[in-house]
């Protein structure tokens, strides 16, 4: 019983954090104006918050780290997926375990159609010419 209580009061103490005591105060909201507010990093959610806002505290230890890599524009610089003469075709995201539920996709109006899930992008070469793939189509 003694060497349980010991190991949960050691476990204890590993997890204690050091905080940080050097904090700055951040302005008074009334203090903050269109011409002097500086807004943090934009997130790929698009939540930016100026310096007087409460929800910064969160970071006062360390800095906010943004991936500037968001998803819907490394899809975005896919080009779309030639599939011949296909009529209907389907996207599973590209791998079984790691992918999304099989959807399929109907090709025969002109113009790019995008997968509801990954944003995969598949048109008709046989249906889609020229200016036609400006149009976009978003299947789910």
């Amino acid at each position: 019983m003694n060497r349980l209580l010991h190991q949960s009061v050691s476990r204890g103490a590993v997890a204690i954090r050091a905080t940080s005591t050097v904090t700055t105060k951040p302005p008074a909201p009334n203090q903050i104006t269109k011409q002097n507010a500086e807004f943090d990093k934009v997130t790929h959610t698009g939540q930016a918050w100026d310096q007087s806002d409460y929800r910064l505290q969160r970071f006062d230890i360390s800095k906010k780290s943004v991936n500037p890599n968001v998803a819907m524009h490394l899809i975005d610089q896919r080009p779309p997926e030639d599939c011949g003469d296909k009529r209907v075709v389907f996207c599973d995201g590209g791998h079984p375990a790691l992918g999304h539920p099989k959807v399929y996709i109907n090709l025969d109006k002109p113009g790019v159609h995008a997968c509801g899930y990954c944003g995969n992008r598949f048109y008709n070469s046989h249906a889609t010419k020229g200016e036609d793939m400006k149009i976009q189509h978003l299947n789910c």
